[in-house]
């Protein structure tokens, strides 16, 4: 018996925003997504078998380096989405962008991810089959988690 639980995965993460509406009309002209549930002070964003939490009442100020990474199907089309919402990427290497509460948003290609959604898992998610490039291939079967 373990001394202590391993850690395999999220379950999900929350920000914080001022508003559920506003927060779901922003992220909306960006993703396209299901919502699990919401309340008056909070709202679900679905990803599968994880989700986003959307909690109303943020006091802090905008993120820096703190972010949360989205993986999307097609980054290419996440970045026409952000001009399109006339929502400006934050300068560097990444598709990085802060909501209107400050929130850093990290948008990262399915297909250069380590993790691996289940075939049942994408099929659930009205989604075909995903591939990933080689970098990733190659860091999947470096763990002995290879995929075709």
């Amino acid at each position: 018996m373990a001394t202590k639980p391993r850690v395999i995965g999220f379950n999900h993460v929350a920000l914080e925003v001022g508003d559920i509406e506003e927060a779901l009309a922003f992220h909306g002209r960006i993703f396209d997504f299901r919502l699990r549930g919401k309340s008056a002070t909070i709202a679900f964003i679905d990803l599968g078998d994880q989700f986003i939490a959307l909690q109303s009442r943020r006091k802090q100020s905008a993120d820096d380096g703190r972010h949360v990474g989205l993986v999307v199907d097609d980054k290419e089309a996440g970045r026409a989405a952000l001009k399109a919402a006339g929502v400006k990427p934050i300068d560097g290497q990444f598709l990085d962008f802060r909501d209107p509460w400050g929130n850093r948003v990290e948008v990262v290609a399915y297909d250069n991810i380590q993790f691996t959604k289940a075939t049942n898992g994408l099929r659930g998610m009205g989604l075909t089959l995903l591939t990933k490039n080689e970098n990733a291939k190659k860091e999947l079967a470096e763990k002995g988690m290879a995929v075709s």
